[in-house]
């Protein structure tokens, strides 16, 4: 399902799936995928299941289907925890889908860059294109309109019997539109 909005003049495709696609910058954004978690908590006892690897890649490969950009930037928390397993399917990723791929560092992302420049990703704080600032933590900066991740906001529907659902969701709120959570892994926030 895709919803399409106009922030400052231009288009966004919002994607179920949590990604953003720019229409103007042939751009999808994607945040807090947490790439290595499910290898780390598998390493440290926890009961995951291993197929959620997969998923991570196979939710990639469906929004690359999709929007077939010609850039990606990843909003921070790419990866989760020190080089695992996961990044070799990471790299091979990025070698295979020909992408120009970008970083915004967020808190999670400890990996030396030295990794990221290999695979020709350029690494940045944040990024200013246009009237937008892209970054991993909300950040309220005049005169720019945020888009960020960092929180995974989600909403909770409750039924007449007690039952409820958390769902991930964009939320959005004055000149900030915060992205959920794209992982397989990563929780939400409501």
């Amino acid at each position: 399902m895709i919803k399409h909005i106009t922030l400052r003049g231009q288009t966004f495709a919002l994607h179920s799936s949590g990604v953003i696609y720019w229409q103007a910058k042939d751009m999808l954004l994607i945040s807090d995928v947490h790439l290595g978690k499910i290898t780390h908590f598998r390493k440290h006892g926890s009961a995951v299941p291993l197929n959620a690897i997969h998923g991570n890649f196979r939710l990639l490969n469906t929004a690359v289907e999709r929007f077939n950009p010609k850039t990606i930037c990843f909003l921070g928390d790419l990866f989760h925890s020190y080089k695992n397993s996961e990044w070799e399917y990471f790299e091979s990723w990025v070698i295979n889908t020909g992408i120009v791929c970008l970083l915004i560092s967020g808190n999670h992302d400890i990996l030396p860059e030295s990794l990221f420049e290999k695979l020709n990703m350029e690494v940045w704080p944040e990024l200013v294109i246009d009237d937008f600032l892209l970054t991993h933590h909300p950040t309220e900066r005049t005169p720019y309109f945020n888009i960020s991740g960092h929180i995974h906001p989600a909403v909770r529907l409750k039924g007449t019997a007690r039952q409820s659902l958390r769902l991930p969701c964009f939320f959005r709120s004055g000149d900030q539109l915060i992205m959920p959570a794209f992982g397989e892994f990563t929780g939400s926030h409501t």
